[in-house]
């Protein structure tokens, strides 16, 4: 549950102070991350760390 509770304090900050634009940055930035867990195992891992 406490998990959840920082993620609507992080959205009400967002809402208080009108900075949505730091939504898309976030996003992209827990894709990217999601992205390397999951290929970490495998054989495309060599080749996303070199994007990086």
């Amino acid at each position: 549950m406490a998990k959840f509770k920082i993620i609507a304090e992080y959205f009400s900050f967002l809402g208080s102070h009108k900075k949505w634009w730091l939504i898309p940055i976030v996003v992209i930035l827990l894709l990217l991350g999601l992205l390397i867990v999951l290929t970490q195992g495998s054989a495309l891992a060599p080749f996303i760390y070199t994007i990086f």
